[in-house]
């Protein structure tokens, strides 16, 4: 339960940090995906529904895809609440395209951690994507997709992992094959370590590898106060929520590590789910050029407030985060007339 509160608040200072005019709640079943049919699961899904059917909907709590939640998962969330509600598309996020989904919203998280890391170069003097090396643990949807996207733009996406291991080439992993690898049945594919496109990578030596920017997008706690010590690295964006740990976020800044914090990097995801309910409340789906220019802005223009507060006010860019989206929150508090 702490674990969910947690991500509730978080949820509320991200969508307060990149400005949209969502507000901030976490929840779910307790249970294992792994362990459960697809007929389970559905079923639990909709039970979930009718369980929660008068707290939620379009105009209250607007339910969006997480870890084991995909656009399966959101089809029969939007089904099982319309029995009762009736016709009700905006009542959740991260459908598929052919049940009222938008454009962008599969690979959003991810570009939006390429679009993030993109302003953080810029503004740190580095330049562009292209050249750079980039460590990515985790290859699920958010790290999967960061990682096709840094390579689109010539970066050297060096080493990636899953639950299955880790897979390392120092001269950039060839990301769009690796995926083809992956959704190719054993004996020849299946299995991320079993890549031919690079040499297998002991998971505990991935941290530390030497890179320009190190991106964990695979669960919270991975960057330990042991671990912070031990990176070789000039930045962390962070594509998962919480990857670092209080003591390791003070190592790194110790060691003068920047750290764009996962309030603001992966932001990406509940921006297009945003854009999905505006969509879906329009009865008028935009184009996927549309969206990717939206999706741009909105981050570009969160970096920007994050770096004034960063520079101006001589904080990290984490506390600078915080700041933003505190004072976002109080300023909307108060203007509503409660002390």
């Amino acid at each position: 339960m702490d674990d969910v509160r947690s991500l509730a608040s978080l949820t509320t200072w991200k969508t307060a940090v990149v400005d949209v005019l969502f507000g901030g709640a976490k929840g779910g079943v307790r249970c294992d995906p792994k362990d459960l049919t697809e007929a389970e699961l559905e079923r639990i899904t909709r039970k979930f529904v009718q369980a929660l059917k008068d707290c939620v909907g379009p105009d209250k709590d607007i339910p969006g895809p997480e870890i084991s939640a995909g656009p399966k998962v959101m089809s029969w969330w939007f089904d099982e609440y319309s029995k009762y509600k009736g016709f009700s598309p905006a009542c959740v996020t991260g459908k598929p395209m052919t049940l009222h989904g938008s454009y962008g919203r599969e690979y959003a998280t991810g570009r939006g951690v390429v679009l993030a890391t993109r302003e953080l170069l810029r503004n740190e003097h580095m330049g562009k994507i292209a050249g750079k090396t980039f460590v990515i643990q985790g290859f699920g949807n958010v790290g999967g997709w960061a990682a096709e996207l840094l390579e689109l733009y010539g970066g050297k996406v060096i080493p990636v992992s899953d639950r299955t291991g880790a897979i390392y080439n120092p001269e950039g992993l060839d990301i769009r094959s690796l995926k083809r690898h992956l959704k190719a049945q054993p004996p020849f594919g299946g299995h991320l370590s079993s890549f031919p496109g690079g040499e297998r990578l002991p998971l505990e030596e991935l941290l530390s590898l030497s890179c320009d920017v190190l991106i964990p997008a695979a669960i919270p706690d991975v960057i330990t106060e042991e671990v912070a010590a031990t990176l070789d690295c000039k930045y962390v964006v962070e594509a998962a929520n919480g990857p670092t740990t209080p003591e390791g976020d003070k190592v790194l800044r110790e060691r003068g590590i920047g750290v764009l914090p996962d309030v603001y990097a992966n932001g990406g995801g509940v921006i297009v789910s945003f854009f999905e309910w505006v969509q879906n409340q329009q009865t008028f789906r935009w184009e996927e050029e549309e969206v990717n220019r939206r999706l741009d802005r909105k981050m570009s223009d969160a970096f920007e407030r994050i770096w004034d507060v960063h520079t101006t006010q001589k904080l990290p860019l984490r506390t600078a985060a915080y700041v933003l989206a505190l004072r976002s929150v109080t300023q909307a508090t108060m203007i509503r007339g409660f002390d």
